[in-house]
């Protein structure tokens, strides 16, 4: 392990946003606020880790007051949120996902379809029948063809009949080869670019900090951490997290709404 930050066990914490970091209206807690910024002021990194795009995640950071590095899109971008520029973007082989997307529809039937466009101010398409959270901006579309008309990191895919796991289990059956497959949130599944994951975004983050895995705890709560945790040197699933990410987490603290970060940070400060 590299020399750890004075006062504090790691050089490097990451924090995945939703169910993790953020309470569910969306806020961090001034107890978590103060965790970070102790651990922060003891020589530590803070990397958010979302998949959420830049355009669904610029507002929070702001609020936060957050100006380092931040990972978003589910590893596709990597952003300079003091500066407000995007570093690095992975974009979508478009004839790949059209592939894919076929292929998951012979196996389980139509989906209902939205796709996230590359870039600081992508819009989030949303097709008919696909549910999206109302906070967040989003432009319909009808036209299916609307979804190829610009390069994209993501397409999110629902089922009128399955589960979140079922559906995600099914595409990686059959489009695994054409795509990497995540499992965000509650009816979030996702279709990315083959190889990317939440651990090849941080990776090359941290990089750019001089920093390493060995340095790094993360915090998730879905199995799309899985990947970031695999990388890290210590993981911490939140009480709330999906059983799949507490199966291979270090350990399980409280949930997003009891501070579950401050919780760990705060030992680890002591």
């Amino acid at each position: 392990m590299s020399e750890a930050a004075p006062g504090f066990p790691y050089r490097l914490i990451a924090t995945d946003l939703d169910g993790t970091l953020l309470r569910s209206d969306e806020s961090v807690s001034l107890r978590t606020r103060d965790a970070l910024a102790a651990a922060t002021a003891a020589g530590a990194s803070h990397i958010v880790v979302t998949g959420r795009g830049v355009p669904w995640t610029r507002h929070i950071l702001d609020d936060l007051g957050y100006d380092g590095l931040a990972v978003c899109g589910q590893g596709a971008q990597v952003y300079d949120a003091g500066a407000h520029r995007l570093l690095t973007s992975v974009t979508l082989d478009r004839q790949l996902a059209g592939v894919a997307l076929a292929k998951i529809e012979a196996e389980v039937g139509p989906l209902y379809l939205a796709a996230s466009r590359d870039g600081l101010d992508g819009e989030v398409l949303v097709g008919p029948g696909y549910a999206v959270t109302e906070t967040l901006p989003s432009t319909p579309f009808t036209d299916a063809s609307d979804i190829w008309a610009a390069p994209l990191n993501k397409i999110y895919i629902q089922h009128p009949e399955l589960s979140d796991d079922e559906l995600a289990e099914a595409a990686r059956q059959t489009a695994g080869g054409f795509v990497s497959v995540a499992m965000a949130g509650a009816g979030i599944v996702e279709l990315l670019p083959l190889g990317l994951s939440k651990a090849t975004g941080l990776s090359l983050a941290a990089r750019r900090l001089g920093l390493k895995a060995a340095d790094t705890i993360a915090f998730g709560d879905m199995p799309n951490d899985i990947p970031m945790f695999a990388w890290s040197a210590r993981s911490v699933a939140m009480a709330n997290a999906h059983q799949d990410l507490k199966a291979v987490a270090d350990e399980v603290t409280t949930s997003n709404e009891e501070d579950g970060i401050a919780v760990v940070l705060e030992r680890l400060l002591a």
